[in-house]
């Protein structure tokens, strides 16, 4: 396999497939396939997802609410989201544990690294709820912030798109999509890739983020077994040449927004 360890984020809106809130069974359970066959393959896989098909913190100032409760509501929407994807898991026999920012002792264990990577030894699927427990930080930076506590080897994010592109498809018919692309350049171009506190971690500790469509099947595991999929951000990338507009499908966003 290409990676040990991974350190696979979700958003929350994923969950929803073709709801308009909560969360599709159909869409939970096919990530929680692709989930499976990845970790039967032998490689390590930790997981964070989003609550935005339940709640925003950001949402809580348009709703008159104070900023600091509402980031701790969204936290907790990522537990509910955690303990779906926990249990459609154990239906399909996978061994797992749910690790959580804020303690919750009746739905979940705390976070603590050293038990997250006996877990991930012993071939547990780890997931990680609660974001990092602290209200002003997204799901992305907590992806990224456990995905280097735990020593992962690459942070996966899967969305609906299939990459990182030169500019919106659906607005700019000529965009194209990079295969490879480099941290300074992201910063350069100013494209949507993860909120900057994620994105700075990431290259602040040389871990490669991949950008990838989760909702084809079988993506996940050609990422792990080496194929090329989606667009790789690291710190060299590869000139960041995008594809030929012929050979890139046009999607509806440049990336998911940031949960």
């Amino acid at each position: 396999m290409k990676y040990n360890r991974i350190l696979l984020k979700l958003s929350g809106e994923a969950l929803m497939g073709q709801q308009q809130y909560g969360i599709d069974a159909v869409r939970l359970m096919q990530y929680a396939e692709e989930i499976k066959t990845a970790a039967a393959t032998g490689t390590q896989v930790a997981v964070v997802i989003g609550g935005g098909n339940i709640f925003r913190g950001v949402q809580a100032e348009a709703f008159g609410l104070d900023r600091v409760q509402g980031d701790y509501m969204g936290m907790l929407a990522t537990v509910i989201n955690s303990m779906a994807l926990q249990s459609a898991l154990e239906k399909l026999n996978v061994n797992t544990r749910l690790l959580s920012g804020v303690t919750i002792q009746r739905v979940c264990e705390p976070y603590i690294r050293r038990r997250a990577l006996r877990h991930l030894e012993k071939g547990r699927v780890v997931i990680f709820g609660a974001g990092i427990g602290s209200p002003y930080f997204t799901t992305d930076s907590a992806a990224s912030l456990r995905a280097i506590e735990i020593e992962a080897d690459v942070v996966l994010k899967g969305t609906r798109v299939d990459g990182i592109y030169t500019a919106d498809p659906e607005k700019d018919p000529t965009a194209t999509r990079y295969p490879e692309i480099t941290f300074d350049e992201v910063m350069e171009k100013n494209l949507n890739v993860m909120d900057m506190t994620a994105f700075t971690l990431c290259k602040e500790n040389n871990l490669p983020i991949i950008v990838f469509d989760m909702n084809k099947a079988g993506n996940l595991q050609r990422l792990i077994e080496g194929e090329t999929v989606g667009t790789r951000v690291s710190m060299h990338g590869s000139n960041a040449k995008p594809l030929d507009a012929k050979h890139s499908a046009l999607q509806p966003t440049i990336t998911t927004p940031t949960e």
